[in-house]
């Protein structure tokens, strides 16, 4: 089969000279086929004549198939749901589970990082409040570094 795009119309074109070259061939083989003799000649002839007539139905099956086969509407447990039938609700409502957990573990994210904020403040407040330091301590440029760095 060739490989080249075509567009679906040049396609169904070519299947459809495909079918009639078909149709052709196996007229050809029935006629030569009344006409010989031969035994051997003829079951390789009657083989033949199959063969072209299964590729006709073939080829004409995939043009009407193609054009009357209902489009996939949706996938459930692996196999696919045509056209006509109903999406069960307890399926469409699994489809938000993912986003879901999605958004949940995006605020527990959250959550855990403003609480993990609100505990280090709290840290620097109370160590602050604890020590009796001279104002001019709370001034220095380096007094939450040494905060953070020197522990209870």
């Amino acid at each position: 089969m060739n490989k080249s795009p075509l567009s679906p119309a040049a396609q169904l074109g070519v299947e459809a000279a495909q079918a009639r070259f078909a149709l052709r061939l196996a007229a050809a083989l029935t006629e030569y086929e009344a006409l010989s003799g031969h035994a051997d000649v003829n079951a390789r002839l009657r083989f033949a004549h199959d063969q072209a007539l299964a590729a006709a139905r073939q080829t004409r099956g995939v043009a009407t198939a193609a054009a009357a086969a209902p489009a996939v509407v949706g996938v459930a447990g692996g196999a696919a749901l045509l056209g006509g039938g109903e999406t069960p609700w307890w399926l469409r409502l699994s489809s938000l589970l993912p986003l879901a957990v999605l958004v949940a573990g995006l605020f527990l994210i959250d959550r855990h990082y403003t609480r993990t904020q609100i505990e280090a403040a709290a840290d620097v407040d109370a160590a602050i409040l604890a020590d009796e330091l001279p104002t001019e301590a709370y001034r220095d440029k380096g007094f939450v570094e040494f905060l953070k760095t020197a522990g209870p």
